[in-house]
């Protein structure tokens, strides 16, 4: 069984036991028009779902997806039977709270107690919502972030009508500290974004040296960690990621999303701020949503309305059966998924097929077949991450700068190759590592 069904025992357990705390209101069959038809709808459904990617298995290597936990599932299946809406109490009232005892133990996980903040439905909204606070609060400044950081942070600056810039990389896919600094020396930057955890090459940018400049130049720092942010908690870093990972409680807004390494179904970020009073900056009146309690209500602290109150059950539930801590069994998993890139990145380096960018520094390995010429390079990475598919090892393409392989050649006209990348964020893909390795080997051969 691949998939996980044991586990809806424990659902229709759980499911009584909400049902229960109605049993007071008066008898109430609801009307559900074409319920003669749901099994056939959702067999039909079940089928089309087979021709997914990504999916759940180790042998999937290619984008980044971490199955979300059974326990996520079920409290989030839970929740969706009373559909909650998080924006504010009068439609969330538990979830709500739930959200708000989640979201601290990530703040806890930074080393914050102090702070703002909320889950939104990704990354995505998570960092507009931190570049909206920088901008409010530094207006007409321009916003920097390294030319490897999501393609997110250009376009929201564009829908903020913020100035944006790129900072060149050095070849281990890290913001250049030098071009930084030159820029920074110019003035008229308001925000620096620290990304911690590319997701092209798991990179992470040198934090230590961003803050430093900072000292000196006065912008503020965001962290972008939609990808890497639980790395915090793993004992098995390098020296540079860890000691970014370290400082990162310096910064002064955090993005991490739950739905990449956190175990939950996607639609779970979550954005930070170590200064409470930005909240003064959301200030809007909405007296149709916010009238039976005097307590906060979420969407009092977020541009998003409507919130799913089931991401909040589900991050919860997940958060106390697996606390984040380190030595705990969901850092562990992170410590896995890493053993695995590093074995990978070990077994490409030392063979005479391929050449890897440079030792991960979180789960992604970035590597590229031998080859006389670039373009040989590219049309050989395209034709085996075919061939591997046909093996059932699926993995992903990516078009990334020549600089970051130390033993290719520029060529004229020519800045950038087509390489083959991994994602081994499933705790899984450790102990699946000999068999994903045979089947690379196979579709090298083609």
């Amino acid at each position: 069984m691949a998939l996980d069904r044991g586990s809806l025992e424990i659902l229709a357990r759980a499911l009584a036991k909400l049902d229960a705390g109605f049993s007071h209101l008066p008898e109430f069959a609801p009307a559900a028009p074409g319920r003669e038809r749901m099994e056939e709808v959702l067999l039909s459904l079940a089928g089309k779902l087979q021709d997914n990617y990504p999916y759940f298995h180790p042998l999937y290597a290619g984008q980044m997806l971490k199955p979300p936990h059974p326990v996520a599932q079920i409290a989030y299946s839970l929740a969706m039977y009373l559909n909650p809406n998080n924006h504010a109490l009068d439609g969330g009232r538990a979830t709500s709270v739930l959200e708000k005892e989640a979201v601290a133990e990530i703040a806890a996980m930074f080393g914050w107690k102090e702070f703002l903040g909320h889950l939104s439905g990704g990354g995505t909204m998570a960092n507009l919502e931190a570049l909206w606070v920088g901008g409010q609060l530094r207006p007409g400044s321009t916003i920097l972030a390294s030319e490897q950081a999501h393609y997110t942070h250009s376009r929201i600056s564009g829908v903020l009508q913020i100035p944006f810039e790129t900072v060149r990389c050095d070849r281990f896919a890290r913001m250049d500290v030098d071009a930084l600094a030159k820029r920074v020396a110019h003035g008229d930057v308001g925000t620096v974004v620290a990304t911690m955890g590319t997701t092209a090459t798991g990179s992470v940018d040198p934090l230590p040296e961003i803050l430093e400049l900072r000292e000196k130049h006065e912008f503020r720092v965001h962290a972008d960690a939609a990808y890497g942010g639980y790395f915090a908690l793993a004992s098995n870093l390098g020296r540079e990621a860890a000691a970014g990972f370290t400082r990162i409680s310096e910064a002064d807004s955090i993005v991490i999303d739950p739905h990449k390494h956190g175990l939950q179904p996607y639609g779970c970020g979550c954005v930070l701020f170590r200064d409470p009073g930005v909240g003064r900056l959301y200030k809007h009146d909405s007296p149709y949503t916010y009238f039976s309690s005097a307590e906060l209500h979420l969407g009092e602290i977020s541009l998003e309305c409507s919130r799913p109150g089931a991401a909040a059950a589900a991050l919860w539930a997940t958060q106390k059966l697996l606390p984040l801590e380190r030595g705990g069994g969901f850092a562990r998993g992170l410590e896995k998924g890493r053993e695995a890139a590093l074995e990978f990145w070990d077994a490409v380096e030392s063979g005479e097929t391929f050449d890897a960018a440079f030792r991960p520094e979180l789960d992604i390995v970035c590597f590229v077949p031998r080859g006389d010429s670039l373009a040989e390079i590219s049309a050989r990475s395209r034709r085996i991450f075919a061939a591997a598919a046909r093996e059932g090892l699926h993995l992903a393409v990516a078009e990334l700068p020549v600089r970051l392989w130390q033993r290719l050649g520029a060529e004229s006209g020519r800045e950038t190759v087509t390489c083959l990348r991994s994602v081994l964020m499933k705790a899984e893909h450790r102990e699946w590592m000999p068999e994903v390795l045979v089947r690379l080997r196979r579709a090298a051969q083609t």
